[in-house]
């Protein structure tokens, strides 16, 4: 659940304000958020606290509090992480080629934090309205819940 600790204090123009380095980035996140978010490590499938959750709200960055997602985009895809079918606003991720593992992938990352979210993967048969499945680390989310 995201509350004001999750959220990025705004700077002088009222943008985020960021950590700049690693070490900045370690103080503000857990370990496992930080190998997730600032390594590109994956969770464990079906570890995660958002794989099987219901609640309606706003699916959040953790490392900067933007809003990616919203609960109505989140779908079951039975693969062990939270997937969702688009992103609450299209500028709110970026998509990157990814060719670790031996396989090409598109990454999913935060466009204003640069924190490794997940992979989105196309052309699965899922019945979304995007044919896409966003499967994003439950770790590099927080959940405001919907009042």
């Amino acid at each position: 659940m995201a509350d004001s600790a999750d959220r990025t204090p705004a700077d002088d123009n009222g943008g985020p304000q960021l950590p700049r380095t690693d070490e900045e980035w370690r103080e503000r996140l857990k370990p496992e958020e930080f190998e997730v978010l600032r390594r590109s490590a994956t969770e464990r499938p079906w570890s995660g606290a958002y794989v099987d959750t219901k609640s309606e709200g706003v699916y959040r960055c953790r490392g900067c509090g933007t809003e990616l997602f919203r609960s109505d985009e989140k779908f079951e895809s039975h693969c062990g992480w939270p997937s969702f079918f688009d992103p609450a606003e299209s500028e709110a991720v970026v998509l990157h080629e990814d060719r670790s593992m031996g396989m090409v992938r598109t990454e999913v990352r935060c466009a204003t934090c640069d924190s490794h979210l997940g992979h989105v993967f196309y052309g699965e048969g899922y019945a979304t309205p995007t044919d896409a499945r966003y499967c994003i680390n439950s770790v590099a989310l927080s959940l405001e819940p919907r009042q």
